[in-house]
């Protein structure tokens, strides 16, 4: 529990020292924020480092396949209402960013951690979580990650028994079935906008019936738990039926749904509800993602999406035709190098937008556009790009690396 603190072994402090300096050559070497060559440096020196530097820590673990990031922030902005928090809140999800983050966090009381799913099990397993948010499962990162049932078996074997109070949500499959083996679980009715991962039965492969906001497997019996918070509209419902308001500056029903599982994650530390949400709506944007910015006389709104379900929701965020939207796809290692993620996106929703395409694999997206019948024009630069812009506000939609090269182009 927070305040046991026992003091970090002498080998540990070297590593935190040492990965600290690995961390400074590599800012200085202009290579970005050191975190994760820090991280590398201090585990190799300590393997044990990240339980040390998290004993002293409640820690609260999150993990998805999309809004781990946003969630990780709400969440750590909803528990500085009881005391100091420490986070990875810029991504580095990995055991080596993990750690270089709690390395700066002597003084916290909570740790708000972000964890790539491949890594969930090992990290709770090494930290001890109280608490464990897992949002949802969908492909992504062909070439990297499991098929999403497996990994959700790997969560489930890996959670099982866990001592953490696991907040899950109800109306993803796969993550119901990652959830059942642990023996606390509250379920979030947080909704699931993509379903296409999620058609077989997870326990024993039937077709799952969907009727309505419900799913059951008729085979197996598998079926959704009764949640005890449920996202309604803008409101969030707690275990006693009282509604509470979102007032978020984030847009979209995801980053609501992001909310109504921080509400829940804070309750099981004692924040309540209203304090919890009127907290999140001060967030205006996460690592840059929702950022409006002003480049070369235009706005611009920053937009992430990595894989087909993200995709989806970006969509539903877009302004009305005939906004004008610039799209960027990379595929380097932090992406996945498999481009066939694409063909799952329904871009004929972007018919009647003018569209640009940019990117490491801007053909792949033009040949993927040409046959989903929408007009498009590729682009050798952003530049290019804002300049063939008509009038309004540019959205643009850009994955993973895509984005950071947008973010460094456009000064955010």
């Amino acid at each position: 529990m927070a305040g046991n603190a026992d003091p970090l072994s002498p080998r540990a402090k070297l590593a935190v020292t040492a990965g600290k300096a690995a961390a400074a050559v590599s800012r200085a070497a202009g290579r970005g924020s050191g975190s994760v060559i820090g991280g590398r440096v201090a585990l190799k020196l300590e393997p044990d480092l990240l339980g040390q530097l998290a004993q002293h820590l409640d820690v609260v673990l999150v993990s998805a396949t999309n809004g781990k990031t946003t969630t990780t922030r709400l969440i750590a902005e909803a528990l500085r209402a009881s005391g100091p928090v420490v986070s990875n809140a810029l991504g580095a999800n990995m055991p080596a960013g993990i750690t270089s983050a709690l390395a700066g966090g002597s003084d916290a009381k909570y740790g708000v951690i972000e964890v790539d799913e491949k890594y969930l099990a090992g990290v709770a397993r090494d930290t001890t979580p109280k608490a464990i948010a897992l949002l949802n499962l969908s492909r992504d990162q062909l070439d990297r990650a499991a098929e999403t049932r497996m990994l959700a078996e790997k969560w489930r074997e890996g959670l099982s028994g866990t001592k953490a109070v696991v907040i899950a949500n109800a109306d993803d499959p796969l993550i119901v079935w990652a959830a059942s083996s642990s023996p606390t679980v509250v379920w979030v009715a947080a909704g699931q906008e993509w379903k296409d991962d999620a058609w077989s039965c997870p326990a024993c492969g039937g077709v799952l019936q969907r009727p309505g906001d419900d799913w059951f497997c008729g085979e197996c019996g598998f079926r959704r738990p009764a949640p005890s918070w449920v996202l309604n509209g803008d409101y969030v419902l707690d275990p006693h039926g009282s509604a509470w308001p979102i007032h978020l500056q984030l847009p979209g029903r995801a980053n609501k749904a992001n909310a109504a599982t921080s509400a829940a994650v804070a309750a099981v530390f004692g924040v309540p509800p209203q304090v919890a949400l009127e907290r999140m709506g001060e967030v205006q944007a996460v690592a840059g993602r929702y950022d409006v910015v002003n480049y070369q006389g235009r706005e611009l709104r920053l937009l992430l999406a990595k894989n087909p379900a993200g995709w989806l929701e970006t969509f539903s965020l877009i302004d009305a035709p005939p906004a004008p939207v610039i799209l960027s796809v990379n595929a380097r290692g932090a992406d996945g190098t498999d481009t066939s993620w694409l063909w799952d996106v329904d871009y004929g929703r972007l018919a009647g937008h003018p569209i640009f395409v940019l990117g490491d694999r801007k053909l792949d997206l033009a040949v993927r556009l040409e046959v989903a019948g929408v007009d498009f024009q590729v682009c050798e630069s952003v530049d290019e790009a804002v300049g063939m812009a008509p009038a309004g506000r540019i959205e643009t939609i850009a994955n993973y690396t895509a984005f950071q090269d947008l973010r460094r182009v456009v000064g955010n």
